[in-house]
């Protein structure tokens, strides 16, 4: 499995594209660090990155990327190799490479000009985020067979988290305002990723005043050792569940 992962990293590296979205990344995280004398706003501009472009990245990349091997994925699946290592191969040198550029992009200005408490929380949503997609982009490229298909969905999922689910909550939230939804937010917060991160670095930020009483419960709930626990355990679920789905569907595929 190690010297498949190293191939389909060596692959993935040689394609430049890699050292472009590092080399974004990387002028973008720098620039907002040098033009804000305070950090914290740098911070704010670099979440929308982290929330908004990251998903994006690693979904449509990820696709890419598979449709691309395919005929690489075909032929290994004519070894004596079996289908989950394949494919676990594959995700482990996507997401190497994902991550590889995210932490030198992003993650090394962050921790020269604001190495703190926010900081960390955006390191530990941005490397969360780009696993979570990375298994979402799979499992949509498993079950779409069509690249065009693919991609198309991949883009749809970004749309539902990244824009979508949020006009849900709001719709649902305005709808049911009469009645208590504090512990239904907790609960719709855990059901989108991007949210969830949103929600775990702003408290960081200790902006949880201007979230009104449903800050003031967030920052209580994740503020604690069960908050930091429960987040990672529900990124930990989104990165897990969408692969192991991925997984089984590509284990029935007729390639």
């Amino acid at each position: 499995m190690m010297k498949l992962s190293k191939y389909v990293l060596y692959d993935i590296v040689r394609s430049k594209i890699i050292l472009a979205y590092t080399l974004f990344l990387l002028i973008v995280s720098v620039s907002m660090f040098q033009m804000e004398e305070n950090s914290s706003k740098a911070m704010l501009s670099l979440l929308n990155i982290v929330l908004i472009v990251l998903p994006l990245v690693s979904l449509v990349f990820t696709t890419i990327h598979y449709y691309n091997s395919y005929e690489f994925i075909e032929l290994m699946s004519s070894q004596p190799m079996s289908r989950t290592r394949i494919l676990m191969s594959e995700y482990a040198g996507v997401s190497i490479s994902l991550l590889s550029a995210f932490l030198a992009g992003v993650g090394l200005p962050v921790m020269l000009f604001a190495a703190d408490a926010t900081g960390y929380a955006l390191l530990f949503t941005g490397i969360c985020l780009t696993l979570v997609f990375t298994s979402i982009a799979f499992l949509a490229s498993v079950i779409a067979r069509d690249k065009a298909r693919g991609i198309g969905l991949a883009l749809l999922l970004w749309f539902y988290f990244a824009l979508i689910y949020d006009g849900l909550v709001l719709l649902i939230l305005f709808s049911f305002s009469d009645y208590p939804l504090e512990k239904l937010t907790l609960l719709l917060s855990a059901l989108n990723p991007v949210d969830l991160g949103r929600i775990f670095i702003m408290l960081k930020m200790d902006v949880s005043t201007l979230m009104g009483y449903t800050g003031a419960l967030y920052k209580d709930f994740f503020g604690s050792n069960t908050g930091i626990l429960f987040t990672a355990g529900i990124m930990l679920v989104w990165i897990i569940v969408p692969f192991w789905l991925a997984v089984r569907k590509f284990k029935r595929k007729d390639l």
